[in-house]
């Protein structure tokens, strides 16, 4: 039975359900004619084997899939491909596999191939990266498309992309391997892999969902045919024309052969002309860049025709003709610059950038985006990048400019892979159109810029010109049990101008002295802290800002003593729960800061409504002083949140119009970076004043989401891990 027309008929036609007997173990997605992709651990599941068995199974193990949209019922067999057999494991270039419970981990891909055809109506799936705001599907293993999933993708973490569960089923096991549908965009952006629910008792919290992203899957698995992309719509007449003055007659029959070529696809033979050309380019994923590489490199067919002269100035056209192509394939697939081996070539070397911060270089490469793309790592961050065409003006595309500027950054780690990178950019510049003198021009700008500034003779008045170096951060993301005195928790580090990393996993639940010898671990062994001591930042669901974190201490167990992160360093909240309505008016302060005043919520207040009236009059406040009884503290911290605040300083247990005016006359004056500073001083002089029991510094807490602090993007929750 094939699928009637609908809005998920692609997905349909390429879902398999991949089966240990009778029994559904979890799900693929066809992605050439007899090829299927799924999960490794799926295929372990199905042939009775441990889920993370890391042995490539034999050919005389097969595995039974059915097609269940297609074909329902009939059991089809297929075995493993063994060269892209990638088990799961625990990083991204050792051989070690993956701990149970532990994400991400990297592989976890298999793919199987039919013995026989598949039953007719079966097609590949059209697959595309992920949008952030597109909702998604996940089916089931059977097909059925009654427990069915809806999400929105969160954050990358390569090599996964983590989703919000906005309804539908519970997501048990089943739904590993199965394709992860994007409805508006009619492609398959990822493949499920794994499911995170909070612990009992943490609260009304989403589960999160895991899918291995579609550059992961090309990544980790580089002789998969090049996957189908969904049917053009825009743009296909512009490239037609503009081709045509590029391609030449019966020049476009061995265009289309040798693209056929490259993409794994069957050609059209003698019958192939200009539509069929465009139309296999449009059909697969990175099928534009392909086809400009072949037709750059395509020579014309006997001599040139004299009457063609004007337009036609060498092999490939003139340099307008071959502009105008470059931008109608440009308008067709926004997000496509580099073919498969250049994307892939890239890749590798980007493995081995250790010195670039991914948020940073979106950044200088966008200066003026009205918001970047939300990235983790290197190879995440070009592939934005790729999406950007040039602004006016711009000779060298956001792309090139992105990689030149790592291979900078980098180069001061030695000539590996700073060397390699630049190569890389000259040939794709080379292949693309960009003239090298603007290349080279661009890099000597990157260059100089980052040239450390020269410092003043010795004297007096010498002083360096070069600003201070940013101060690390240790960032502790929480999730307390539902006592409150118990906690799971990870630690990362952004330190020393290298990427944001995660340092250490606690997933069994530990006291607050733990966390608190686990962060000094950290501080001792990832942290080079000059010339700023850390400033230690804790993540908590909005539920829990009132845990007093900046006053835990680890006991006094060693010849140092006791461990006071809020008196040796500056110790902030910070909350995970930002909305995108709260985003929104954050971002309204921050635009706001230079001239915006201070607000304080005290006891009249209280009343969330009240409370609410006050910020939205005031949305130019970027600082809240909250003064009100202790038990009021919760409702008014989380209305600060809704409503974007950066900054809300508040006592723990006291109050009163003393307090406020104490409050406001400590951030008078500060800017607003100088307030972690300012507060962690104010906690040191009470304690080094034993005697007296009312100075304000003591239960002093501070909430700081500042601009200069813009939240990174945390790994989801990782514990408590099932395998879908």
């Amino acid at each position: 039975m094939i699928a009637g027309a609908g809005p998920d008929t692609p997905l349909q036609l390429s879902f398999a359900s991949v089966r240990d007997g009778e029994r559904a173990v979890g799900a693929g997605v066809l992605v050439a004619e007899r090829l299927i992709l799924t999960c490794a651990h799926v295929v372990n599941s199905a042939l009775g084997r441990a889920r993370f068995s890391q042995d490539t199974p034999g050919p005389g193990e097969t595995v039974t899939v059915r097609l269940p949209h297609v074909a329902s019922g009939v059991d089809l067999t297929a075995r493993v491909v063994r060269e892209m057999w990638t088990p799961p494991r625990a990083t991204a270039t050792g051989p070690g596999p993956a701990d149970p419970g532990r994400v991400p981990y990297h592989g976890d891909l298999a793919v199987l191939e039919l013995t026989d055809a598949p039953p007719p109506g079966a097609e590949p799936a059209p697959f595309l990266q992920h949008h952030y705001a597109g909702e998604t599907i996940a089916l089931w293993a059977s097909g059925n498309p009654l427990p069915t999933v809806r999400a929105v993708p969160r954050v990358s973490a390569p090599p996964w992309i983590a989703l919000d569960v906005l309804g539908g089923t519970q997501v048990t096991e089943g739904f590993s391997g199965g394709p992860l549908w994007d409805r508006e965009r009619q492609a398959v952006v990822g493949l499920v892999v794994a499911v995170h629910r909070a612990p009992e008792g943490a609260g009304d919290q989403p589960a999160t969902m895991y899918a291995i992203s579609v550059p992961a899957i090309e990544a980790e698995l580089p002789t998969l045919p090049p996957s189908a992309v969904p049917t053009a719509r825009r743009g296909v007449q512009q490239l037609l024309t503009a081709l045509e003055r590029v391609v030449k007659g019966r020049e476009a029959v061995d265009c289309e052969r040798r693209l056929a070529a490259r993409l794994g696809r069957a050609s059209a033979g003698p019958a192939a002309d200009l539509e069929r050309l465009v139309g296999l380019a449009v059909s697969v994923r990175r099928g534009l860049p392909e086809l400009l590489d072949v037709v750059r490199d395509q020579e014309p067919l006997g001599p040139p025709d004299p009457y063609d002269l004007p337009h036609r100035t060498g092999p490939y056209g003139t340099r307008e003709d071959w502009e105008r192509l470059r931008r109608a394939a440009r308008t067709v697939r926004p997000g496509e610059y580099l073919t498969t081996r250049q994307r892939r070539d890239l890749a590798g070397l980007l493995a081995h950038c250790t010195r670039t911060d991914p948020r940073a270089l979106l950044a200088r490469v966008l200066p003026h985006a009205p918001e970047l793309p939300a990235v983790t790592g290197l190879a995440d961050a070009v592939d934005a990048l790729e999406g950007f065409g040039s602004t006016t003006g711009a000779p060298v595309p956001p792309l090139l400019q992105g990689v030149v500027r790592i291979s900078v950054e980098e180069r001061a780690a030695g000539p590996y892979p700073a060397d390699d990178l630049d190569a890389w950019v000259e040939r794709v510049a080379a292949r693309s159109g960009v003239d090298e003198a603007a290349i080279s021009q661009f890099r000597a700008d990157v260059t100089a810029a980052a040239a450390p500034a020269p410092v003043a003779a010795p004297g007096p008045a010498a002083t360096a010109v070069r600003g201070p170096a940013l101060a690390p951060r240790v960032q502790v993301e929480l999730l307390p049990a539902p006592t409150g005195r118990r906690f799971t928790y990870q630690i990362w580090t952004f330190a020393d101008g290298l990427p944001h990393r995660l340092a250490l996993v606690r997933d069994t639940e530990a006291g607050s002295e733990q966390v608190v010898d686990d962060i000094r671990r950290v501080l001792r062994t990832e942290v080079r802290e000059d010339p700023e001591t850390a400033l230690v930042e804790y993540f908590l669901p909005s539920a829990w800002l009132g845990l007093d974190v900046d006053a835990w201490e680890s006991p006094d167990s060693d010849e140092d003593g006791p461990f006071a992160p809020g008196i040796t360093r500056r110790v902030v909240v910070r909350t995970t729960e930002r909305s995108r309505e709260s985003y929104a008016g954050w971002k309204q302060r921050t635009a706001a800061l230079p001239h915006a005043k201070r607000l304080v919520l005290d006891h009249r207040h209280t009343d969330r409504k009240v409370a609410r009236a006050q910020l939205e009059v005031h949305r130019d406040a970027g600082t809240v002083i909250v003064c009100c009884p202790p038990n009021h503290h919760g409702t008014l911290l989380r209305q600060c949140v809704q409503a974007g605040v950066h900054t809300v300083l508040w006592h723990r247990a006291d109050h009163g119009e003393h307090l406020a005016q104490d409050l406001l006359a400590l951030v008078d004056g500060a800017d607003h970076t100088e307030v972690p500073e300012v507060v962690r001083l104010e906690r040191a002089k009470a304690m080094a004043e034993p005697e007296s029991s009312t100075h304000h510094g003591r239960k002093l807490s501070l909430l700081y989401d500042a601009p200069d602090h813009r939240p990174p993007q945390l790994a989801p929750d990782a514990w408590v891990l099932t395998q879908p």
